[in-house]
């Protein structure tokens, strides 16, 4: 029974850092969006982009990985597939700013989709007073009578 709950802790961990890396990554590319082009373009330099993207977790191996159910892998190899070819694009493309920019916009709504599917497969990560994140969407509201 202790072995059944320690492994339940590890892939709950696991989770989590996963889901605060995702959150980390897409909190960044908001926030430096406008930013990260307007230096691209000044500075020609690619590392604003690279460093926007970067994770924190790229050591993960399969010895960490392997606590998730098979679903949860696919999920989170599908996040980090879509943030790959954005790194690729970002550290190999020759394109002018502006052409980088709309590139940009189509992988980067791939991405936050691939990050919708790891929220909602992953859940939110705890945040750091312990509590964890939830959004909710109202699908029907019912009226009631007043007296």
């Amino acid at each position: 029974m202790a072995r059944r709950k320690q492994a339940d802790e590890n892939t709950a961990r696991v989770r989590n850092l996963i889901a605060l890396d995702a959150a980390n990554i897409m909190r960044r590319l908001d926030a430096r969006r406008s930013e990260m082009f307007v230096l691209f373009s000044r500075l020609r330099s690619r590392e604003p982009m690279l460093n926007t993207i970067s994770t924190r977790y790229s050591s993960a191996t399969f010895h960490e990985l392997i606590h998730l159910p098979v679903l949860e892998q696919s999920v989170v190899d599908h996040f980090y597939e879509c943030l790959d070819t954005l790194r690729w694009y970002f550290t190999y493309t020759e394109d002018m700013p502006s052409t980088a920019q709309q590139t940009f916009n189509t992988l980067h709504r791939r991405l936050e989709e691939a990050h919708r599917k790891l929220v909602a497969t992953l859940g939110h990560p705890v945040s750091p007073d312990g509590t964890t994140v939830v959004e909710g969407e109202v699908l029907r509201r019912e009226d009631k009578a007043l007296p």
